[in-house]
């Protein structure tokens, strides 16, 4: 379907929500119901894949289902998206993704605004995301490609791994750092180390273009020179 662009601004403001209250709200449940951390980190990794898949199949189809900036700046460099759409989509997903945070303290009967104390910085993690935002943009593109009807499930299912290989458990976007910076829980990052996450899940998305764009076009001129 063909949808306008008020539209599609909903449709990724909610889209990032739902997901943020999926990644904060589990998180603050499993903490509240183990403390095994590897308990609380798998009751943390099993929704937030599962709304992806969800998010991604009803919503996919009204605004392509970015719900992150990174996704929105590759597809604005490949000219799938215009400029002012694309900045709509990024304030729209971190809008959508604030409003997740708070709508998973009001369900906990938290306070509604807090800020993160957890420390997560360091080159380690920084690594991490940028791997973690590589994979998922790259898992996109060839998705895609390829399969571009099993998108929802290859995005939930890598993210649902990507938590547990990453040292960053894989935010993997911009929109929900931002988030999870208003949120002293499980899911929580400080504010001061947002910066060096952000810039490197942008310098992996960027990556995963580039690799991608050469990597499926090959086959294509190979195929032109058969001819």
């Amino acid at each position: 379907m063909a949808a306008d662009l008020s539209r599609r601004i909903v449709a990724e403001a909610l889209g990032t929500a739902m997901l943020v209250a999926a990644v904060v709200g589990s998180g603050i449940m499993a903490d509240r119901l183990t403390d095994d951390v590897a308990v609380a980190l798998l009751g943390n990794t099993l929704p937030t894949g599962a709304m992806l898949v969800v998010l991604i199949t009803i919503l996919g189809p009204i605004s392509g289902a970015h719900f992150n900036p990174a996704v929105t700046l590759v597809f604005a460099l490949k000219r799938e998206i215009g400029a002012n759409a694309a900045l709509a989509y990024l304030l729209a997903q971190v809008a959508g993704g604030l409003a997740g945070t708070f709508l998973a303290h009001a369900m906990f009967e938290q306070p509604i605004l807090q800020i993160a104390e957890t420390a997560r910085t360091g080159s380690g993690q920084w690594l991490a995301e940028a791997v973690a935002t590589f994979g998922l943009v790259f898992t996109i593109l060839t998705g895609l490609r390829f399969r571009p009807d099993a998108i929802p499930w290859l995005v939930g299912l890598y993210i649902t791994a990507a938590y547990w290989f990453t040292a960053s458990t894989s935010f993997a976007n911009p929109a929900v750092a931002i988030a999870r910076a208003f949120s002293n829980t499980f899911a929580g990052i400080r504010p001061v180390d947002l910066p060096g996450f952000i810039l490197a899940e942008f310098v992996g998305a960027l990556l995963a273009m580039i690799l991608a764009g050469w990597l499926l076009a090959e086959p294509i001129r190979q195929m032109k020179a058969a001819e």
